[in-house]
């Protein structure tokens, strides 16, 4: 009998039990018990998770129950209000640099940046970001995770979204409230933006460390300007995978240390590129060749040197278009408030206010400030001055050490402003701020506050008196030994730089040697009229209560003085037909945006006639072709139609020149900080200065020759006509006028032409002793007098309604009176005769010396009683004589006559005398003898007479 097989009773015997009744009911039992366990377990779990779910979502909820809804407007304000540094432009749009910051930022368009750094910030940073919804709820949990089990490794769950929520709306504080709030807007943030302006907005606000010169950046465009000195639209893979490095550790990673200077180690930056490149490639953003050829690359070949910031190349051009752009938003944000210009000078509190927020702006903004500075002329100009050898010598000064308080000897070098201007358009086009800006922060051409000197007699006087009608070009004025000065009436005030003075001058020519008695004589003759207000118009501000009463004024004598600026500004309204057009450097702003906040509009304001301008014109031209300036000619490289005015100050302490021609207008101050004599040895200050000037103008013209040099010259206006006067009086010629040589032709406004002929010369006699002319007296004999013209004896003090106590000054200096005599010039009779003189012979040569009494004005010669010759005092006191016997007899200005001289006997008269004398002096011998001997015997008789009656 066949055995069954083994595994058949297995098999039967495991169907068996499957099928047997009682191990079914088993199973069933088993089954049902598994299902309810397991079926609770579900229950509780899901019934838990909604519990937590619920707590956690009560908790979220709670977190962020006080952020209010945010609309698109408030979000879109706050993602994008990200601080972003100005830019400063010179002219023609040439960059000059950013304003400092503390953080330099500039804004870039998402399309203006290389896909390498796209790629390379989303692969490293978030790499669902095209896919999320603004949060990864994984990355999230994992997040917390980490918190709550506080490990060691802390991988963040923050998107780009997220990271772009902290930076611009929240703050860095770690919390889950903040996280929750995070969380919240940045889902919200999804909804109103899409996914490359959220990136455009994240590019824009992350930090990345320091540039080349040490200084923070944040932006991909900044990184990339300040790292590799290109743009973040032509970074390289390897440079973008560098900087979408960075923002994990900014100042770990940056290659760069504070003082600007390359890391020594570089390792933790480099490892952090290698990390984001690993991830590029992992992502396939990159190729694997591309991948090998980046970890292959040396990075550090591309970090570039540092970049001066334009504070630093720059420093007063910098610090001036920026505070004059403060002054200007300010305006505009005070005027957006209904505020005025007029409101913010009149207080200060306001004003500061309003500047303090545009300081802000001005940092934060991101605006394009375009300066009318042009780069070339400028940079010429500051190398012009740096290699100057026309300085004087550093002079000590003692100043306050700052930190021990003590007096301490510096030595102060001669400092120097000077500023170009367009005269059309009131365009500063450069200014030197001085030698060393850095030195004292001092910008001497525009805040520097100067007496001005001279220079402010055509703007104060002349000018004024024209334009008022007192004065024209050819009227004539005292340069005299006066007395101006109210509060010191006994003293002689002002006085000349040359300490002398100059008699009768025309106001042309006393501008042209820049004489100060005859601006002080005609200012105080338009006082009355307020010529300050001219001031004031031309844009001066300095101005101070008592300049308004002061006579000194006239010649430059403020209480504080001007700036460079100010005072060059003020002659440009010459050239300008009499309108004064301000000054201004900032041309435009610009937001970020490209739209214009600001431009410069040109506001001219009327001060002068075009007639008063041209006559003060034409009379400054004399200052530079043969006046104070006139050195400058020879120093000029070309030839224009220059006009202008040199200005010295009391004690020397500065020196001016300023001119204008058809187009521009230029000024140059030289001086100590501390006001000290500018005199030293060798070449004078004024030459100095003047010298300076014209380098400096030089230097210009190289740049721009037909701004310097244009072609056309100053046009005379309508309404001036030409007109001969007398230059003693400016008056109409009289034929003594003519006689004397003193009709000169000048320039008038119509309506001002003298219409009184000259009265200031008559007929006189007049006598000559050394060269000197003095008034005759109706007795002077006509022997020693001569016929001549004189003034009129009431013609000064008609003419300038003073009395001058020695007019012989009028002639000294001013070879056309030197044949006029002067009414003060006299001999005073002494009132007797004069006494005799002795005289002696040489020869047949009768000599005398010159008589001691003033009055004395000739001598007589007479001969055997009878005069033969008259000889004026002052000739030669001397008679060649013939035989005879002679006497001289001295005559005053009355014409009475001294008692006869000793005689002098000349020739066979004087041998007869000698003979005649002779036999005199025997006879009065014999008589002599004959009256001794009668006395003799008369007496004899006496005594005999006498001895009887004893």
């Amino acid at each position: 009998m066949n055995e069954r097989p083994k595994w058949k009773n297995a098999l039967n015997h495991f169907k068996n039990f499957f099928t047997n009744k009682r191990t079914i009911k088993g199973a069933r039992v088993t089954y049902e018990v598994t299902w309810n366990v397991t079926l609770l377990f579900i229950i509780i779990i899901v019934i838990g998770g909604a519990f937590g779910l619920g707590i956690g979502a009560g908790y979220f909820a709670s977190l962020v129950k006080d952020e209010p809804i945010r609309p698109y407007a408030s979000m879109q304000k706050e993602i994008y209000n990200y601080e972003e540094t100005s830019e400063l432009y010179f002219a023609n749009n040439d960059f000059l640099g950013k304003v400092p910051t503390d953080l330099e930022r500039e804004e870039v368009k998402i399309k203006d940046v290389s896909s390498y750094l796209k790629d390379a910030v989303i692969a490293t940073e978030d790499e669902n970001f095209y896919t999320h919804n603004g949060v990864v709820p994984k990355a999230i949990f994992r997040a917390l995770f980490q918190e709550v089990a506080n490990t060691s490794t802390q991988s963040g769950g923050s998107t780009l979204t997220q990271q772009l929520i902290k930076n611009q709306i929240l703050t860095n504080e770690v919390s889950f409230e903040r996280k929750a709030k995070e969380i919240l807007l940045a889902l919200r943030l999804e909804k109103f933006f899409d996914k490359d302006e959220i990136l455009e907005a994240y590019l824009n606000v992350s930090t990345f460390g320091r540039n080349s010169s040490g200084r923070n950046i944040a932006g991909v465009q900044a990184a990339a300007n300040g790292i590799f000195g290109v743009e973040a639209k032509d970074l390289t893979l390897p440079q973008a995978a560098f900087i979408a490095g960075l923002p994990q550790s900014p100042f770990g990673y940056t290659p760069f240390t504070q003082e600007g200077k390359l890391k020594k180690n570089l390792e933790p930056g480099l490892n952090r590129m290698k990390t984001v490149l690993n991830r590029m490639y992992d992502q396939e953003k990159i190729s694997k060749k591309e991948y090998e050829a980046a970890i292959a690359y040396d990075i550090t070949e591309d970090f570039i040197g540092p970049k001066k910031s334009p504070i630093e190349e720059y420093p007063a051009l910098t610090i001036e278009i920026q505070q004059r752009s403060i002054e200007i938003i300010a305006e505009l944000l005070a005027k957006e408030d209904g505020y005025t210009k007029e409101d913010l000078q009149a207080d200060d509190i306001l004003a500061e206010q309003y500047n303090i927020i545009a300081d802000r702006q001005i940092h934060q903004n991101g605006y394009k400030i375009h300066s009318t500075i042009n780069k070339k002329i400028y940079d010429i100009q500051q190398e012009t001055v740096k290699n100057s050898q026309l300085f004087g010598p550093d002079k000590p000064q003692q100043v306050i050490d700052p930190e021990t308080n003590e007096k301490v000897t510096i030595m102060e070098p001669v400092e120097t402003g000077a500023i170009l201007i367009e005269n059309k358009t009131g365009a500063i086009i450069s200014f030197v701020g001085g030698r060393d800006y850095n030195r004292e922060a001092t910008n001497h051409a525009t805040s520097s506050v100067r007496p001005n000197g001279s220079t402010m007699k055509p703007l104060l006087v002349y000018a004024p008196a024209i334009e008022l009608g007192t004065l024209s070009p050819g009227s004539v004025l005292p340069d005299l030994p006066l007395k101006l000065n109210p509060s010191t009436p006994g003293k002689v005030w002002p006085n000349n730089y040359d300490f002398r003075f100059h008699g009768l001058v025309t106001a042309r020519y006393a501008l042209q040697q820049s004489y100060n008695v005859p601006a002080v004589k005609a200012y105080i003759d338009i006082m009355p009229q307020n010529p300050m207000k001219y001031l004031e118009k031309m844009g001066i501000t300095t101005l101070d209560e008592q300049d308004y009463s002061t006579r000194s004024a006239a010649i430059g004598g403020l209480s504080y003085g001007l700036t460079v600026e100010e005072n060059t500004n003020a002659f440009s309204t010459f050239a300008n037909s009499g309108k004064h057009i301000d000054a201004y450097m900032i041309e435009k702003i610009e937001d970020k945006d490209g739209n214009i906040i600001y431009q410069h509009e040109v506001q001219p304001v009327d001060v002068f006639s075009p007639q008063t301008a041209y006559l003060t014109l034409d009379m400054m031209r004399d200052v530079i072709n043969q006046g104070t300036a006139a050195a400058v000619n020879g120093r000029l490289k070309f030839h224009s139609d220059w006009a202008g005015k040199t200005g010295t100050t009391q004690d020397l302490n500065d020196s001016w020149l300023i001119a204008t021609n058809p187009n521009v207008t230029f000024g140059v101050w030289t001086g100590y900080d501390t006001p000290k004599s500018l005199e030293t040895s060798g070449l004078s200050y004024s030459k100095r200065n003047n010298y300076l000037w014209a380098d400096l103008l030089n230097a210009a013209y190289d740049i721009a020759p037909e701004l310097i040099d244009p072609s056309e010259t100053f046009k005379m206006p309508g309404g001036i006509v030409r007109q001969s006067v007398c230059s003693i009086s400016g008056l109409l010629p009289s034929e003594g006028c003519s006689k004397a040589g003193l009709v000169t032709t000048d320039l008038f406004k119509s309506g001002t032409v003298p219409s009184k002929k000259d009265d200031s010369l008559v007929a006189g006699k007049y006598v000559e002793i050394n060269n000197k002319k003095y008034m005759a007296l109706d007795s002077t004999p006509s022997e020693f007098a001569e016929e001549g013209l004189m003034l009129n004896p009431d013609y000064i003090e008609k003419l300038f309604g003073i009395r001058i106590s020695d007019s012989s000054i009028l002639s000294e200096n001013n070879s056309k009176l030197k044949n006029l005599i002067i009414p003060n010039n006299k001999i005073e009779d002494n009132g007797k005769a004069p006494n005799a003189l002795k005289i002696s012979q040489k020869g047949d040569t009768i000599t005398w010396s010159k008589h001691n009494e003033k009055d004395v004005i000739g001598y007589r010669v007479y001969k055997d009683g009878k005069k033969v010759q008259s000889i004026k005092a002052g000739n030669t006191l001397s008679f060649k004589a013939s035989n005879g016997t002679f006497i001289v007899k001295a005559v005053d200005i009355a014409g009475k006559e001294s008692k006869a001289s000793n005689e002098i006997v000349i020739g066979k008269v004087q041998e007869e005398q000698k003979e005649e004398k002779s036999d005199n002096k025997k006879e009065n011998n014999e008589e002599n003898t004959k009256q001794e001997n009668q006395q003799n015997n008369a007496e004899q008789t006496k005594d005999d007479g006498e001895k009887e009656n004893n």
